[in-house]
């Protein structure tokens, strides 16, 4: 869950002008050894500042919002709610380069469940931030708790860090593994393995982080 002081911090913090964010683009390309007026990079600057819309989105999403229409008329349905295999692209916050991955998530409703692209947007919402794997993991879960209170909640997440992978130690290949287990998912052996079996079981780690 974003905690309140992250939010207060994030409303806070004075966004730069479109002009300011290209003009610091070209002090980065200077800073590179290029030269950002010769031809092939003069539009560079605008190009990246759209891209950062894109991969900073979740910055202007409220992620509780996305949970906010639930859905009562579900003829008594009490059993485990799963969308698996959820691609997804955040940002290292140590080093800004990409953690692409595949996040798993389930909950066990009481009386209402969401849409399932609500799932999907909700681990969009956090990935399209900078990040780091186990704080998003956390974020997931702790939203989807909080807002439709179901008996348990678990999320998985898979991913790939090029800031392994590109640079310092260049080990590709690797694969994080993080995990946050809540409610029955937690406490109940059997709801675990459930979700770890119809998941394809990713691993130890997602036992031992529970």
């Amino acid at each position: 869950m974003t905690s309140s002081n992250e939010n207060k911090t994030q409303s806070a913090v004075e966004r730069p002008s479109r002009d300011e964010a290209e003009a610091a683009v070209r002090v980065l390309l200077r800073w590179a050894g290029d030269d950002p007026q010769r031809e092939g990079l003069l539009d560079t600057p605008a190009r990246v500042v759209r891209s950062y819309e894109e991969f900073y989105a979740g910055y202007q999403v409220d992620p509780r919002e996305i949970l906010a229409r639930t859905f009562s008329e579900v003829d008594g349905y009490d059993e485990m709610i799963v969308l698996k295999d959820i691609r997804f692209e955040s940002y290292c916050e140590h080093h800004m380069v990409p953690i692409i991955g595949r996040a798993h998530v389930a909950y066990l409703p009481q009386h209402r469940v969401v849409g399932i692209s609500k799932l999907a947007r909700l681990v969009d919402a956090f990935a399209k931030r900078l990040q780091i794997q186990e704080k998003m993991t956390v974020q997931i879960a702790d939203t989807l708790n909080e807002v439709l209170q179901p008996a348990g909640v678990g999320v998985i997440l898979e991913a790939a860090h090029q800031c392994m992978s590109t640079r310092g130690v260049h080990k590709a290949g690797v694969t994080m593994v993080t995990s946050r287990m809540l409610g029955t998912f937690r406490t109940d052996p059997s709801t675990r393995r459930e979700f770890l079996s119809i998941v394809g079981n990713p691993g130890a780690v997602a036992i031992a982080n529970t």
